[in-house]
């Protein structure tokens, strides 16, 4: 079992924004499944910033692609959150069949601020796990919000790192589909984390490492968005080594994928 250390006196770090984004800029270029754009510019204190987003489209299947988006960094100081949903871009341009049937999109840097300063707050201060939908003048918040409207995704992946985490948990907001979509995603990743044992994590009741409530103005669908998109919030601990705290988010991810494909070929049977 991965041993996590206690919480360090850390000392705040200005990140190279160019020196993250580059290779993604340059992966779009290159591979004709990807395409990179940047969304929501704005400036703050007279520096520039924008999130990214790369979509990726998997080879077609008989159906309609299958449209989720991938959200990391929304808290600035997590980064496995960022760097997961990249190491799973490169995974799935290995091997793109993986993705057969899907269109991915992904948006790694919902924080660009905080995470150039290793906040988990953006430069206005707020945490913007708990703006959305509420008006929200945050520039990230209304790009953020702009993209789950227009786009209106089949379901919702956003990541996490947890500081005081034990192990590996996640977030079902009370939901069935979320529930069985979650559960084979933690058992995967347990294989490369444990699971966090405790029956009460981040202050709310959890049974197996699963939580059905969750903190109000969390990144979610539009209120108004029929269906309903499954929508999962996965955690690692933060203080895991990080390319463990990776590998355990990219499996949960692959996971995600073949569970929620089989599912639809499923439920036409139900």
């Amino acid at each position: 079992m991965v041993q996590l250390a206690h919480a360090p006196n850390r000392t705040r770090v200005h990140r190279d924004l160019h020196a993250l984004l580059y290779p993604i800029v340059l992966a779009g270029e290159l591979h004709p499944a990807l395409q990179t754009t940047m969304v929501g510019a704005f400036d703050h204190e007279g520096v520039p910033y924008s999130i990214p987003r790369i979509v990726f489209t998997g080879p077609p299947a008989v159906y309609d692609p299958i449209r989720l988006a991938i959200f990391g960094g929304l808290h600035g100081d997590e980064p496995a959150s960022v760097l997961a949903p990249l190491a799973f871009l490169e995974r799935l341009a290995a091997d793109p069949a993986r993705a057969t049937g899907y269109e991915l999109a992904v948006y790694p840097l919902c924080n660009p601020v905080g995470y150039v300063r290793d906040t988990r707050h953006n430069g206005a201060g707020l945490d913007l796990n708990r703006e959305f939908w509420s008006d929200s003048r945050q520039p990230e918040i209304r790009a953020l919000e702009r993209e789950l409207s227009v786009n209106r995704f089949h379901g919702l992946i956003t990541l996490h790192a947890d500081d005081t985490a034990e192990g590996i948990y996640g977030y079902t907001r009370g939901h069935v589909l979320n529930e069985a979509l979650l559960e084979p995603a933690l058992r995967s990743a347990s294989y490369i984390l444990p699971r966090d044992p405790r029956p009460k994590i981040d202050g709310w009741e959890a049974r197996d490492a699963k939580i059905e409530a969750c903190f109000e103005g969390v990144l979610s669908a539009p209120a108004a968005q029929r269906p309903r998109p499954f929508d999962l919030i996965f955690e690692t601990p933060a203080l895991a080594p990080i390319d463990r705290q990776v590998e355990a988010a990219v499996t949960a991810l692959e996971t995600l994928l073949d569970e929620y494909r089989a599912f639809l070929a499923y439920a036409p049977n139900l």
